[in-house]
């Protein structure tokens, strides 16, 4: 049954111009209400790529700017946007005192790089270092005491950064997707070697194509129009990313085939254990389809480490489910762990 659910790694092929995001007018642009308990702010900075990374800078309201706040940098899911999942948790987290940022990845939403949608693991983990960058220059910001946060794939993508940069003190995932597994193995690794051969066979072929100046073609993660014959894991995307709940314009869900092939070259667990003795939580439902990502992940990371299973919670519902969201966990993980013994 899974072998056709091989959501970003599947090919699902649409011209350019049925994909291009179409402009936000609106002075409150998320798809979540404001809080009048906190301030927000549009920044914007450059990553080492060259690449200007546009983000969301949260502050709360009774902030003291002669004082040094914690702070977080927070990825939303692969094909979102800032005003999506991450700024749910950005804001959330400034209510409860810290400085947070909610940045649209390389390639993505208001961001910076071309062409757009390319898809680009490496730059999808110096995103997360180039917030740190951004956010530990503010004279309010202790720079010793910033955690991230990682939603979906940017699950995968804060790992890697964090790997590589000991300023992120303390990590946390939340519906985290191995994102290079999945491109290899599709979902519940139901892919074959002949499908994966033929995956990669296509996409050599079609880099031809666009270099001799064919039609560019996108992998889109969730389809503008279902039926009730879909898979229950496309249903599932579906209620969030095409309804009312969480739709946003500049959300395609869309990368292109020739740049998505490089996930299967992408493998955010290897050397995990480097991490430690900086603390990693992974934080799943208990009815995600993608729960096994983080199970696994847990095991193969070192202490310390905490794994919470949310209970009745899918996938999608901790993208916005504040309600199931567990923020006194995830502000108790961080004020327990942004603390000076761990630098």
């Amino acid at each position: 049954m899974f072998k056709n659910i091989l959501l970003f790694s599947a090919y699902m092929l649409f011209p350019i111009g049925s994909i291009m995001a179409q402009n936000n007018t609106l002075q409150w642009d998320k798809t979540f209400k404001k809080s009048d308990k906190v301030n927000v702010k549009k920044v914007s900075f450059y990553n080492r790529l060259g690449i200007n990374i546009a983000a969301d800078l949260y502050t709360p309201v009774n902030i003291n700017t002669n004082q040094k706040y914690k702070a977080l940098v927070i990825g939303g899911p692969y094909g979102a946007v800032k005003e999506q999942a991450a700024g749910v948790y950005a804001q959330a987290m400034a209510e409860r005192g810290f400085i947070t940022i909610a940045f649209d990845a390389s390639y993505n939403g208001e961001s910076g790089g071309s062409p757009h949608y390319t898809a680009s693991p490496e730059a999808f983990a110096e995103d997360f270092s180039a917030a740190v960058d951004f956010i530990g220059t503010l004279s309010y910001v202790d720079r010793n005491k910033i955690g991230a946060i990682g939603i979906c794939g940017s699950g995968s993508f804060v790992l890697s950064a964090a790997k590589i940069d000991s300023r992120i003190k303390a990590i946390a995932t939340a519906s985290m997707y191995d994102m290079g597994r999945v491109a290899r193995n599709g979902m519940y690794d139901s892919l074959t070697d002949e499908e994966r051969k033929k995956m990669i066979e296509a996409t050599s072929m079609q880099r031809w194509n666009e270099y001799q100046g064919g039609e560019k073609q996108f992998q889109i993660g969730t389809p503008e129009n279902i039926d009730e014959n879909a898979p229950d894991i496309v249903k599932e995307f579906y209620s969030y990313y095409r309804t009312k709940r969480g739709f946003h314009p500049r959300a395609t869900t869309a990368m292109s085939v020739i740049s998505s092939i490089s996930l299967m070259n992408y493998y955010p667990l290897e050397n995990i254990d480097i991490i430690s003795p900086r603390p990693i939580l992974f934080i799943a439902g208990e009815k995600a389809h993608s729960r096994y990502f983080s199970e696994d992940a847990y095991k193969k990371a070192k202490e310390p480490k905490e794994l919470i299973i949310i209970p009745n919670a899918n996938h999608v519902d901790l993208y916005d489910r504040t309600d199931l969201i567990p923020f006194d966990k995830l502000e108790e993980f961080f004020n327990t762990n942004l603390t000076n013994k761990n630098n």
